[in-house]
């Protein structure tokens, strides 16, 4: 697995690395990214960039901007003919939200972003959800140009030439604080809600 440390590189930032907010067999490194108040937007849009992305109701987003922008979010990486660990890495992040407590449920925004943009239209995306029982309200599933796709799995870090094995490893990140943590793909729906819990409740007091 790439070091989370490359995947807010490109920021120029400087990076403190703070201890696992879950248990040691998580694996998990967090990062709290520092910067001056009044630049870090404009840096955090530099770096993730505005590249236009299409979600799964053929809606044309900014991935800064309109995905990324003052939410939590947990980002995962999918193609929608994968045949077993896509869906099974789906039905986790579904549990998972069931483990939220209601006071943050709200604040978390799941991400799945495309590895396989030349098939994974916005219907095909769609249809996966459907097919998985997703509920969508607050879950963007991600595709677009193959070209801004690969862009944007290249900046976080996850890129592969194979899609067939393309990066398990989730982000979890609080784009308001600046927080982000590796979040292992072995980790169970309870460790999950928990990491993303603390991102959410990250600076609220």
């Amino acid at each position: 697995m790439r070091n989370i440390r490359n995947l807010m590189a490109g920021l120029g930032l400087a990076l403190a690395l703070l201890p696992s907010a879950g248990n040691a067999q998580d694996g998990a490194t967090t990062v709290r990214i520092q910067s001056d108040e009044a630049a870090s937007e404009e840096k955090a849009r530099k770096f993730f960039t505005d590249t236009e992305v299409i979600d799964q109701n053929g809606n044309k987003l900014r991935f800064y901007s309109d995905v990324l922008k003052n939410r939590v979010v947990l980002i995962n990486f999918i193609f929608t003919n994968c045949p077993d660990y896509c869906p099974m890495v789906t039905q986790k992040l579904i549990q998972t939200r069931s483990q939220l407590v209601e006071s943050v449920t709200d604040d978390i925004w799941i991400v799945s972003i495309s590895v396989d943009p030349e098939r994974d239209t916005p219907e095909a995306m769609k249809d996966f959800a459907k097919k998985h029982g997703v509920d969508e309200s607050r879950w963007i599933f991600l595709t677009g140009q193959t070209q801004d796709l690969d862009f944007i799995v290249k900046r976080l870090g996850q890129y592969s030439k194979d899609v067939e094995s393309h990066s398990t490893l989730m982000l979890g990140g609080n784009t308001n604080t600046r927080l982000w943590t590796r979040v292992m793909p072995m980790a169970t729906p309870p460790d999950i809600a928990r990491q993303m819990r603390e991102l959410a409740e990250e600076g609220k007091g």
